[in-house]
């Protein structure tokens, strides 16, 4: 779900958004993705299609079952894995729904599951979903549709200390409790329907001068909150857990420092009670050549580890 932003040089020849750490991530199912074996890998969040058109052309005896929750990453990928006819099976879900696909395709003892975290250009560049502070768009920002609960519905609804915190933990914004009073005012003349709205009313209170726009770390915590990130990662690693067969890989690429300690402190806690191995001390990161072409590249972490042979995981 990590593709580069439109009008950004990080783009293939043939107009497909380029994967973060395609590279890196061929290169850790390696060991996982026997040459010759046909076998299975799941990639929960297939976004453009990017990563899984790459293993798919690494590994001629790969097939994959692509998963995303938005319809619109759906048919993106569509055409970009179209060329690989029944060696891709594309179908909707969120990480915490992966188990009952795989029942439902009739898969058991995958090799491998890919996950890559975050916002995506799909949703940056559109803004009618309401993800970008650049672009004014409904305050929205569901990557699931169906889902229930807006942007909108948090910002108006929330008390002062709610918003203040949440900015806070899933955002990182330092001048979180500036940023929700001035919201709670803001919201008391006039609920918020719009994202240049709510970003404007953040800017004027938390202050510029950084290198990333001041709405940023707030629009993070809120499209964190609406689409339930943190529990979707949770559940979709126990679902990779439940169903690897024994040297199975699990690999998750992350964006932000928050998303990389929930998939270290899982990995490492579940490695002691003898789930997984652990296959690096350090997580993989973009080399330069790579970050010059895609500058969101430079905040990607990938962590992996192997399946063990004890039984036992939860979905």
């Amino acid at each position: 779900m990590a593709a580069a932003h439109r009008g950004d040089p990080q783009t293939g020849g043939d107009g497909v958004h380029a994967p973060v750490l395609a590279a890196e991530v061929i290169e850790v199912f390696q060991g996982a993705l026997s040459a010759g074996t046909p076998t299975w890998l799941v990639d929960g969040t297939v976004g453009a299609g990017g990563h899984a058109r790459a293993l798919l052309e690494a590994y001629p005896s790969l097939s994959i079952l692509a998963v995303d929750q938005d319809p619109d990453s759906l048919a993106e990928a569509a055409p970009v894995l179209e060329p690989f006819g029944e060696r891709v099976r594309l179908r909707r879900g969120r990480m915490s729904q992966l188990g009952g696909l795989l029942r439902r395709e009739g898969l058991t003892g995958v090799a491998g599951v890919l996950f890559d975290i975050g916002v995506c250009s799909l949703h940056l560049d559109r803004p009618e979903r309401g993800f970008s502070f650049r672009d004014d768009g409904p305050l929205d920002m569901r990557m699931d549709p169906s889902r229930e609960r807006t942007a909108a519905d948090v910002v108006n609804s929330w008390d002062e200390r709610d918003l203040a915190d949440l900015f806070f933990h899933e955002g990182g914004e330092r001048r979180s409790r500036q940023a929700a009073s001035a919201i709670v005012e803001a919201r008391r003349r006039v609920p918020f329907q719009r994202t240049a709205a709510l970003a404007d009313v953040i800017a004027q209170a938390v202050g510029g001068g950084g290198r990333i726009h001041p709405a940023t770390r707030c629009f993070q915590a809120l499209r964190r909150v609406v689409n339930q990130e943190g529990e979707e990662l949770l559940r979709g690693m126990q679902a990779a857990e439940h169903h690897l067969s024994p040297g199975g890989l699990l690999a998750v690429i992350t964006f932000h420092s928050g998303e990389d300690r929930e998939v270290r402190r899982y990995l490492k806690g579940r490695a002691r009670a003898g789930y997984w191995e652990l296959q690096a001390d350090k997580p993989l990161r973009a080399k330069r050549d790579e970050v010059s072409r895609n500058r969101r590249s430079r905040s990607a972490v990938l962590r992996w580890a192997t399946r063990s042979r004890a039984e036992g995981g939860e979905e």
